[in-house]
C-alpha cells in the first residue's frame, strides 16, 4: 500500500451563483477559475469518478447530494472516458485524504489537472431542494473576487440549450473497440485456498475470460461511456465505433449485424443530422439498440419529439416498470430530456415507464427490430437489474439473421 500525501493548503473562497439570483459561498478546490454550466444534482452515494468522466455531463455543473465526496480518491481504471467532462463540481464536504488501496490521487488534484473548478462547504441539501422546486438552472462557479450581483450576471450570460455538445465529445475517426479483448474483461476476486507450492498470482488471474465474438456491430458515439463498450464485448459483440456525424450509408458499408446508439450530452432536438441518419438506419431493417441520448434520437427518427424535464433524472435508484410484464427494475440514470409519448406514431410503443413521474423510459417498434431504453443498463457502480438488455439485443440479431 502507498500513502497519498494530499495538498492541505488553505482553500480559496469561491461562489456558486444561479441565474435566478440564488448565491452560495464556499471554498474552492480543483482549478481556481470561473466556469459556467447548467447546475444539476446527482443522488448517487458513490461513483463520483464515473460521473466526472461521463461525457453526458458536458456543459453541466454537477452537485452531489451525498454529503462526503472524495473519500476513496481517484484511480486510472474506473473512468468512463479519458478525462472528466463536467464544467464544475459541487460538494458539501470534500475529503482530501483518500482512504482506498486503489487510489492514485485526490479528487482535488484530479480536477486541478484538468482545469475544472469545484466548490465545497455549501449547503447542498438547500441547493438540491431549490433545483427540485425551481428546476435546473444556468450557473457559474468562480474564484474571482466579485460581487454576488456580478456572479449572477455571469450565470445569465451562458446558455445550455441550442448547443451541439455531441460534436465536442464524439470520437474523431472510426476505431475498433478492444481488438485484443483485454480492456473489457471483468475484474474478479480470486477465491478458494491455493496450495503452498502454487505459483504466484499474476494480473491475468484477476480477470474473467471474455466469451468469443458472436456478432459484429457498429456503435454511434454520441458521447459514449466506456463501460457500455465493455458490456457489449462481454456479451459477445465486436464493436466498430463511429463518430456521431457518420452517414448511414457509411455505417451500413461495414455490413454490421446490428447498430448501437450511445448516450451523450445536450439537447436531442438540436441533433437533426443524427435524426436523419437513424431514420435511414431504421429503414435498413438492421437491429438497433439505443441507450439514453440514443433512445431520444431514436424517438425523433421514429417521428416523435422530446421535452426538457424540470430537474432531470440523475442517480442510481430510479424505479422503472416494464409495460408488458409489470416487472420493476431499479435503474441508474443521467438525463435531462424525455421522449414525449403523445408524439409517437401508432407503430411505436412505450415499453418502459418511470414510476416516479410516468415519463417514457423505453421504446419498441412494432414492425422493425428496434428498441431503446432511457436509462443505463451498464451503469457501475449501481444495480444490475437492467443487464439483460444486451442479451436481448443479441437475440434480436439472431432472430433477424434467421428470418433474412
Amino acid at each position: 500500500m502507498h500513502l497519498i500525501h494530499a495538498n492541505l493548503t488553505p482553500f480559496m473562497k469561491a461562489i456558486l451563483a444561479l441565474e435566478d439570483g440564488k448565491v452560495w459561498h464556499g471554498e474552492s478546490f480543483g482549478a481556481p477559475r470561473t466556469a459556467n454550466g447548467e447546475v444539476c444534482f446527482n443522488t448517487s452515494m458513490t461513483g463520483y469518478q464515473e460521473i466526472l468522466t461521463d461525457p453526458s455531463y458536458k456543459g453541466q455543473i454537477v452537485t452531489m447530494t451525498y454529503p462526503l465526496i472524495g473519500n476513496y480518491g481517484i484511480n486510472d481504471l474506473d473512468v468512463e472516458s479519458v478525462h472528466p467532462h463536467v464544467s464544475g463540481f459541487v460538494v458539501r464536504e470534500l475529503s482530501n485524504i483518500p482512504s482506498n488501496w486503489r487510489s492514485q490521487t485526490t479528487l482535488a488534484d484530479y480536477l486541478s489537472r484538468y482545469d475544472i473548478p469545484g466548490i465545497t462547504g455549501i449547503d447542498t441539501r438547500a441547493l438540491t431542494k431549490h433545483l427540485r422546486t425551481a428546476g435546473a438552472k444556468r450557473g457559474v462557479i468562480t474564484t474571482e473576487p466579485i460581487s454576488d450581483a456580478a456572479a449572477i450576471d455571469l450565470a445569465k450570460s451562458w446558455s445550455y440549450l441550442g448547443r451541439d455538445f455531441v460534436k465536442e465529445v464524439t470520437c474523431k475517426a472510426p476505431y475498433d473497440w478492444d481488438p485484443e479483448s483485454k480492456l473489457s474483461r471483468r475484474w474478479t476476486l480470486v477465491r478458494g485456498t491455493r496450495p503452498l507450492n502454487a505459483p504466484p498470482l499474476t494480473p491475468e488471474d484477476y480477470y474473467a475470460p471474455l466469451p468469443p465474438v458472436k456478432h459484429h456491430i457498429v456503435a454511434y458515439d454520441f458521447g459514449m461511456k466506456e463501460n457500455i463498450l465493455r458490456n457489449l464485448r462481454q456479451h459477445g459483440f465486436a464493436v466498430k465505433v463511429l463518430p456521431a456525424t457518420t452517414p448511414a450509408e457509411e455505417a451500413l458499408s461495414y455490413n454490421p449485424d446490428g447498430i448501437f446508439l450511445s448516450n451523450g450530452p445536450g439537447d436531442p432536438e438540436e441533433l437533426t443530422y443524427a435524426h436523419e441518419t437513424v431514420r435511414k438506419l431504421v429503414q435498413s431493417k438492421k437491429p438497433i439498440f439505443g441507450i439514453c441520448l440514443g433512445h431520444q434520437i431514436l424517438g425523433f427518427a421514429l417521428g416523435g419529439k422530446t421535452f426538457k424535464l424540470k430537474f432531470g433524472h440523475r442517480g442510481g435508484n430510479q424505479p422503472v416498470q416494464d409495460t408488458a410484464t409489470g416487472k420493476v427494475s431499479i435503474t441508474s440514470q443521467n438525463h435531462g430530456f424525455a421522449v414525449d409519448p403523445k408524439s409517437l406514431p401508432d407503430d411505436v410503443e412505450v415499453s418502459q415507464v418511470n414510476l416516479n413521474d410516468n415519463t417514457c423510459e423505453g421504446l419498441r417498434h412494432k414492425k422493425f427490430p428496434v428498441f431503446s431504453v432511457q436509462y443505463h443498463p451498464e451503469a457501475s457502480p449501481g444495480p444490475h437489474d437492467a443487464q439483460p438488455f444486451f442479451e436481448e439485443f443479441s437475440k434480436m440479431i439472431d432472430r433477424q439473421s434467421s428470418n433474412s
